[in-house]
């Protein structure tokens, strides 16, 4: 028996959901833009399945690549991602739905899927990337940079393409609207080596004293945290005081780009730093580097994006961004005898693929590893042939 579920879609536009189940079998379900498709799909379909004609291939045929889409994000499938996947994922589905969105899933096909992947990794369709804001003298080459064609790294040309296979295998393995994933036979780019930028014992220094004379008084103090913590980005900007602990002298981090809830020892400078702002926190803004005050405006975090790049310019430092700022803490560790499973932990990684591209920084200490238990081992058979002889 069919039942047809009005729903409003994010637009603010009526969606009918038709729901049919048939002899105890799996529901099948479909989503209309009118109650009139709806039911019409409810009653053809309801017949086809009494009379066993209801098959996949018709339901490729019927629906598009939009329809698959939609379904998926609606689905606890994605809603229960992290919220740091679910945001680039987004992003990704936005663009399959703007290109692909209308073909139907009989005819999307590893051809058709394999052009787009070629248009996405040309960079055709992208916008211009923001950039800070061009320092005297330096006009015509930043403009000349944001007008060029940016093809996508490896590396994303793969996000693209596993946030689509995310959406085709929950088509094949719950809706059962195909019969199999196409894109198991498109071939994916392969992915450079992690990058690892790390800053020099000079291009630290000039870059802290350019911070310090910045404009923006909490630069400083973020990118110091940054090289002391190995925290991210994202994890600076959204710190509020509630996470400090100053008495179990740590800082805990309760969603992360993985979703895990983190805890960050708080020691030596970084704790200096943030019991020096603890003295001086803002009222009326929980952020531990908040925006300028705003009347009217809803209290947030700071924008020290352009302050940045200007300290950049200052200290002369090229090819560097403020992720590297992590990717530097994390080589420090490594280079302080720092063990693989210690910087999954404080980087709070998973797994220890993430950070096998620190591993040759740890040769020295397992070496020195190795010549300690050598010592302890023949330094007995030693005494013992001394002893002998």
């Amino acid at each position: 028996m069919a039942s047809i579920q009005e729903r409003i879609d994010r637009n603010g536009k009526p969606r009918y959901t038709a729901r049919i189940r048939v002899n105890g079998e799996k529901p099948h379900t479909a989503t209309f833009n009118t109650l009139t498709a709806a039911k019409q799909w409810a009653q053809r379909t309801e017949s086809d399945l009494r009379r066993g004609r209801h098959l996949p291939d018709v339901e490729a045929k019927r629906r598009t690549l939009a329809d698959a889409i939609d379904r998926y994000e609606e689905s606890p499938s994605f809603r229960n991602k992290a919220p740091g996947t679910i945001a680039s994922q987004n992003k990704h589905l936005t663009h399959w739905r703007e290109s692909l969105g209308h073909v139907t899933l009989s005819h999307l096909t590893p051809a058709t899927i394999g052009d787009e992947r070629d248009r996405i990794a040309r960079g055709e369709n992208r916008k211009a990337p923001k950039r800070h804001r061009p320092r005297k003298g330096k006009v015509e080459a930043k403009d000349e940079k944001c007008d060029a064609l940016k093809p996508r790294s490896p590396a994303t040309v793969v996000r693209y393409l596993a946030a689509l296979s995310a959406v085709l295998s929950y088509t094949v393995n719950e809706l059962r609207w195909i019969e199999t994933n196409p894109i198991a036979r498109v071939s994916k780019p392969k992915e450079p080596r992690g990058r690892v930028r790390i800053l020099a014992d000079e291009e630290r220094e000039a870059l802290l004293n350019a911070c310090k004379e910045s404009d923006n008084i909490h630069l400083y103090d973020m990118v110091a945290l940054a090289l002391c913590t190995a925290a991210r980005k994202g994890e600076l900007r959204s710190l509020q005081w509630r996470h400090v602990d100053f008495d179990q002298r740590r800082i805990v981090l309760d969603k992360t780009k993985n979703g895990d809830r983190r805890v960050i020892p708080l020691r030596g400078e970084a704790e200096r730093i943030l019991k020096a702002r603890s003295k001086i926190r803002r009222i009326d803004n929980p952020y531990v580097f908040p925006a300028p005050f705003k009347r009217g405006k809803v209290p947030g975090p700071v924008d020290f994006t352009q302050a940045w790049y200007d300290a950049l310019d200052d200290a002369n430092i090229e090819d560097f961004r403020f992720h590297d700022l992590r990717h530097s803490a994390a080589s420090y560790l490594a280079m302080n005898g720092a063990t693989l499973t210690e910087l999954a932990e404080v980087l709070g990684h998973r797994t220890l693929q993430m950070v096998r591209r620190y591993s040759h920084l740890t040769e020295a200490h397992t070496g020195d590893l190795l010549e300690r238990m050598n010592d302890s081992i023949f330094k007995t058979e030693v005494l013992n042939h001394e002893k002998k002889a």
